[in-house]
């Protein structure tokens, strides 16, 4: 009687969001992904390095990237620079080898506010949703579509899914700031 579709797909959103956020902070480990918000300025627009060169983990800290231009590789040392990442650019041959550095306490502190303020931006959303589906599920109660009964389980309905949602944002937080932490 009630369709949650709309629920479940924009708590699984909301999930997406936020294991794509979480995978841009840096754990003091070689990963690709934190180089994806990286815009070059190549061939006269802003491009992503993936769209530019191979990237490969190399070991645990360092990834390698070799540009399938050679021409690019001052443009993507410079945008790596640029970026604010803490990475060390070092040319080589056939492109270039971005080094991890070891984190500090410090930096591991300031990594886990930032893991801890993404996951409360996710918990809003997930309220905010949820108060949005109360909301149509009570309007569509008092439009005498269902009765009493049926509101309340149907509320009970999408508490189990905003709860799941929830669990599993608590989830992917726990993990990242465990791969802060080690």
């Amino acid at each position: 009687m009630f369709d949650f579709s709309e629920l479940k797909t924009k708590s699984k959103d909301i999930e997406s969001w936020l294991t794509k956020e979480l995978s841009v902070i840096r754990t003091g480990r070689a990963t690709p992904t934190i180089l994806d918000f990286v815009q070059v300025e190549a061939y006269g627009s802003r491009m992503a390095i993936k769209e530019l060169a191979n990237i490969v983990v190399e070991d645990v800290k360092t990834v390698r990237v070799e540009p399938w231009d050679a021409n690019i590789g001052k443009s993507i040392e410079k945008a790596i620079d640029s970026s604010n990442l803490g990475l060390s650019v070092a040319p080589f041959e056939k492109g270039l080898r971005i080094i991890f550095p070891e984190l500090t306490t410090e930096r591991r502190e300031q990594f886990i506010r930032v893991v801890k303020a993404k996951l409360e931006e996710s918990r809003v959303s997930l309220r905010s949703l949820r108060d949005r589906t109360w909301k149509t599920i009570e309007d569509k109660e008092k439009a005498g579509n269902m009765g009493e009964d049926d509101k309340f389980r149907f509320k009970d309905e999408m508490q189990k899914i905003i709860d799941q949602s929830g669990k599993k944002l608590e989830e992917l937080a726990e993990r990242k700031e465990t791969e802060i932490k080690a």
